[in-house]
């Protein structure tokens, strides 16, 4: 009897973490410019910070700070393509508090600079106009298990770039 009542309360109990959860993404994804740190995350979920971070990453698949991350990587590539603000203004406007930070951080998730990204968005002709923003955002958006790959290939002393490697 006792078995039969705790598997639901099991259940019950990981949806009510994970609608927490997703209560400590949204606010990430609402201001990526502010500082998250893992206690304050913690505390928008109601969770210690050693387990928000633990359910965190099972939960999503990543950390929490490289969530944070992604989401201002993605913020500066959109401003990089849509607007000419300069380089520096973005990164302070997407949260980072020193270039060359923002540029390597940049560097290991999208495998380019923020100039050379401006440069090759800027050049490439067609018009996104049409295409819903969504659907923009998404194409554009890193992937961060091809960014840790190429981060470690890069620190094995591999310097062929990653598209021109061969695929197995």
């Amino acid at each position: 009897m006792c078995s039969a009542r705790s598997k639901p309360d099991t259940v019950d109990r990981e949806l009510k973490l994970l609608r927490r959860l997703l209560r400590a993404k949204d606010r990430i994804d609402a201001a990526p410019h502010e500082e998250w740190p893992v206690v304050r995350l913690a505390q928008v979920s109601g969770t210690s910070p050693a387990h928000f971070a633990r359910s965190f990453r099972d939960a999503f698949g990543i950390p929490p700070h490289r969530y944070l991350l992604a989401r201002r990587v993605e913020r500066a590539a959109a401003l990089l393509r849509d607007t000419d603000l300069p380089i520096t203004d973005i990164a302070f406007q997407t949260g980072w508090t020193s270039l060359g930070t923002f540029g390597r951080t940049f560097r290991d998730i999208t495998g380019e600079s923020p100039g050379a990204l401006r440069q090759r968005t800027k050049a490439a002709p067609g018009d996104l106009a049409q295409v819903p923003h969504c659907f923009v955002s998404a194409a554009h958006r890193p992937d961060l298990k091809m960014a840790v790959s190429e981060k470690r290939r890069r620190e094995n002393g591999d310097t062929t770039p990653a598209t021109e490697t061969e695929v197995p």
